[in-house]
C-alpha cells in the first residue's frame, strides 16, 4: 500500500492513512464507526503515525541542523570538533601586603585564588568557578584562611574573561562553517581557530602584511565582546609567536611568519537625540533606558565584528546605523517620536575602520 502522506505526521496524515487502510478492506464488511473492523482499523493507523513521527525525530537526530546538543557533538566529532570548554576568569587583586601563591578569597558566593605576582601587592587571582559568573563582581575580599598582617584585599579589574561552555547554536554555526574554510598550515582559518578558542578571546581578524612582508597581524576582541586587556593581549602573543623569538616558529604561527597581536579599538560615538516625549516623560525620566539599549545595540555590532569569518568580514567595518537607534528608542515607555538624530556631529550612518567597534560617548536628549 501507498502511504500518502510525508514524514511530517498531521492528524491530516491520520487521515489519509485511515481512509488508505479502509479502501483496501472488503466493501462487504461491516466498517460502521461502532463495528470492531474500524476501531482495527483506526488503532493500526494511529500507530502508523507515531511509527512515522519516531521515525522522523530520529531522522531529526542524525542531521547537524536539527540535532540536539548530544547528537550534534557526537556528529561533529567526525570532524574533530568539540564544543569549547568553560574557562575561569582571571582578575587583579590588590593587597596591603604580598600574599602567598595558592591563597584563597572570597567574594560573595565565589571563591578566588591567588595564582601570579605582578607586583608588591598585586596578584593575578582566578575564580574557581568557571564561567561568566566569575567576570561579575569586584570588590574587598575576604581571606579563606587567615593571612598575618593582612588589612586589605580589593579585587580591582577583570583581566581575562571567564567563558561559559560553549552554547549549542554557537557550536552548529562553527561546526557548519568548517565546511566552509579548512585551517592548515597558518592560513587564515587556521588562526581564527587557534587563537578564537583561546581562553578570555571572542573573535580575531587576520591581516597579511599588516606591518609589512611576512608579516601577520592579529586583531582580536575579548570574549565579553571588549576591548581586551593588555594581559590577554600578551597572553595571545605569547601562544600564537612569542615577541623574543618572533618568526622562529615556536609559537602556533608556521616559522617565518612574524606575527603581532593587538587589541580591537573602541570609537566613541556621541548622540544627540530629538525626541517627542510622550505627556509626564522627559529626558531624566527615561534616560537610563534609553543609555541601556544603546549599549546593547552597540554590543551586538561589537559581537557582529568578532564573527567575521571570509577576507572581505575582515576588512569590513561595522556600520552603528541611525535607523536602529531610532527604531529601539521608539519602543520605550514615554517616547512618542524621535527624529533628525546625530552621531558625533553628523546626521547619517557611521561605518567603523575595520579594526574598531563602537563605545557609547555622551548621549543628550
Amino acid at each position: 500500500m501507498t502511504i500518502p502522506f510525508s514524514l511530517e505526521a498531521t492528524f491530516e496524515d491520520l487521515q489519509a492513512i485511515k481512509r488508505a487502510n479502509v479502501a483496501s478492506i472488503d466493501p462487504n464488511l461491516d466498517m460502521r464507526e461502532t463495528a470492531p473492523l474500524f476501531n482495527a482499523t483506526v488503532v493500526n493507523s494511529l500507530e502508523t503515525v507515531q511509527m512515522i513521527a519516531t521515525l522522523k525525530h530520529l531522522i531529526d537526530l542524525v542531521y547537524a541542523d536539527t540535532a540536539p546538543r548530544e547528537y550534534l557533538i557526537r556528529r561533529a566529532a567526525e570532524r574533530g570538533l568539540k564544543p569549547y570548554p568553560a574557562t575561569k576568569a582571571k582578575l587583579k587583586a590588590v593587597f596591603n601586603i604580598d600574599v602567598p601563591m595558592g591563597a584563597r578569597f572570597s567574594l560573595d558566593e565565589l571563591n578566588y585564588v591567588v595564582i601570579e605576582k605582578i607586583t608588591i601587592g598585586e596578584y593575578i587571582v582566578e575564580c574557581e568557578t568557571p564561567g561568566n559568573a566569575g567576570n561579575l563582581f569586584l570588590g574587598n575580599l575576604i581571606p579563606i584562611q587567615y593571612i598575618n598582617n593582612l588589612q586589605t584585599a580589593v579585587l580591582t579589574d577583570l583581566l581575562i574573561p571567564g567563558e561559559d561552555e560553549e552554547g549549542t547554536e554557537a557550536f552548529r554555526t562553527r561546526y557548519f562553517n568548517s565546511f566552509d574554510s579548512t585551517s592548515f598550515g597558518g592560513n587564515r582559518a587556521d588562526y581564527k581557530e587557534k587563537v578564537g578558542k583561546l581562553e578570555g578571546v571572542g573573535g580575531v581578524r587576520v591581516y597579511r602584511a599588516k606591518y609589512g612582508p611576512g608579516t601577520v597581524g592579529l586583531t582580536i576582541i575579548s570574549s565579553q565582546f571588549t576591548k581586551p586587556t593588555q594581559l590577554l593581549i600578551n597572553t595571545v602573543q605569547e601562544f600564537v609567536d612569542p615577541i623574543n623569538l618572533q618568526g622562529e616558529g615556536v609559537g602556533t604561527a608556521p616559522i617565518d611568519h612574524v606575527v603581532t597581536v593587538s587589541g580591537v579599538n573602541e570609537e566613541v560615538i556621541n548622540i544627540a537625540l530629538n525626541i517627542t516625549y510622550q505627556t509626564g516623560f522627559d529626558w531624566n525620566a527615561i534616560q537610563l533606558n534609553v543609555l541601556a539599549i544603546i549599549d546593547t545595540y552597540f554590543g551586538e555590532l561589537a559581537e557582529q565584528w568578532a564573527k567575521a569569518v571570509t577576507y572581505e568580514e575582515d576588512h569590513a567595518g561595522v556600520i552603528v546605523r541611525v535607523s536602529q537607534i531610532e527604531t529601539r528608542l521608539l519602543a520605550l515607555p514615554g517616547v512618542l517620536d524621535i527624529s533628525d538624530t546625530v552621531l558625533n556631529g553628523h546626521m547619517g550612518n557611521i561605518e567603523l575602520d575595520k579594526e574598531s567597534i563602537p563605545k557609547r560617548g555622551a548621549v543628550s536628549g
